[in-house]
């Protein structure tokens, strides 16, 4: 029986393939900053696991108490919406630090035990705002970008000893806690100065409008996570969703 590892697993995304590995008979560790079983089926196959992406030492208690792992999914993150100059710096430190350092952290963590059995699969969870430049996203798509940039350059190093790594570029969500949690942000007023009000105003009513568009669905991410562990011809990059297909075409 194989196992996988994902984190962020209390919501959204993260919460859906933890229940999609399960029914395809996985053995899973599914980590959560505040473990809640309610959330998952009850499963002897099942392990839910405290982590904080961000905090170097509950990284390696999470990896360690997990044990050997055959596919490592970094699903974790936090999404955000407003102009730089407001976003403070705290806000810039959090972002990076679980979005971008902590894919780093938990990678370079499962990293060994893969190496050593030389086998392994890495899949990171970036988005489809990576591909097409988008107002008040600035911070989150540095963040995600260079997510892109260290799994395209980590598939090189870890090639020779028989590990994939893979990209699933998920396309705008809305419906998610990850999506209504960004637009939360985007509207408070304490994010936004003066100067920017009627261009977050704008930038607000076009995300709002869902004329013309197709959105992407929790599903479409999970069989992209599930196809990049399962499949070993699986590209690099699997854009997910209608919407992150057309921008990667």
């Amino acid at each position: 029986m194989k196992t996988v590892m994902i984190t962020g697993c209390s919501s959204g995304f993260g919460l859906d393939t933890a229940c999609h590995f399960l029914e395809k008979g996985w053995s899973v560790v599914a980590t959560m900053r505040n473990p809640d079983p309610g959330l998952l089926p009850v499963s002897n196959r099942l392990r839910i696991v405290p982590l904080d992406v961000s905090v170097r030492e509950s990284v390696a208690k999470a990896v360690d108490d997990a044990g050997p792992i055959d596919a490592l999914v970094n699903n974790a993150g936090v999404g955000w919406l407003a102009p730089l100059e407001g976003t403070s710096h705290e806000t810039l430190q959090r972002i990076f630090e679980t979005n971008t350092l902590g894919t780093f952290e938990m990678t370079r963590a499962v990293l060994p035990q893969m190496r050593a059995k030389g086998a392994g699969v890495i899949v990171n969870v970036s988005s489809s705002v990576t591909l097409k430049p988008l107002p008040l996203a600035s911070v989150y798509t540095a963040s995600k970008a260079a997510v892109n940039a260290f799994t395209e350059c980590l598939a090189l190093e870890m090639a020779p000893f028989g590990i994939r790594t893979h990209l699933v570029l998920p396309g705008q969500a809305p419906t998610t806690n990850f999506g209504k949690t960004a637009m939360r942000l985007m509207q408070d007023s304490s994010c936004t100065p003066a100067d920017y009000e009627d261009f977050v105003r704008k930038v607000m009513e076009a995300f709002r409008d869902p004329a013309g568009k197709e959105f992407t669905q929790s599903r479409d991410v999970v069989l992209a996570i599930w196809d990049a562990v399962t499949d070993t011809e699986a590209p690099l990059r699997i854009p997910a969703g209608k919407d992150s297909v057309a921008l990667a075409a």
